[in-house]
């Protein structure tokens, strides 16, 4: 299995029930498909550095999953047709240096998710 990182981008007019649902579709999708999601972080509502299908505002989701490439392929035909994703990248991590990068930083984000839910309990 391959270490890999994606960005997407939901349009802001989804009300908080559509984007919670959205960003758990793309996490079945991951899963379903032999990935395993190491960790993910919520930046929220943010401001676009251009405008992108008239929207200047997006809500941004990073996900870091170990998976096969076909994994990344079904996503990203995934996002391609799922017209709230504005925008996507996802990123492959293949040297021990990159991979150990990761690593930090999902150790990062699952401290950053483990706050953020302690904080809303």
């Amino acid at each position: 299995m391959r270490y890999y990182e994606t960005l997407f981008v939901l349009k802001p007019t989804l009300t908080e029930e559509e984007t919670q649902a959205r960003f758990n579709f793309i996490k079945e999708v991951i899963e379903k498909n032999g990935g395993e999601v190491s960790a993910y972080e919520d930046y929220g509502v943010r401001k676009l550095a251009y405008p992108i299908q008239k929207f200047e505002r997006g809500h941004y989701f990073v996900i870091y999953f170990k998976a096969p490439s076909q994994t990344v392929r079904e996503l990203e035909r995934i996002y391609r047709i799922t017209e709230d994703v504005i925008r996507f990248l996802t990123i492959k991590y293949e040297t021990k240096k990159d991979i150990a990068a990761w690593e930090k930083m999902v150790q990062k984000a699952q401290k950053q998710t483990k706050a953020t839910e302690e904080a809303s309990e």
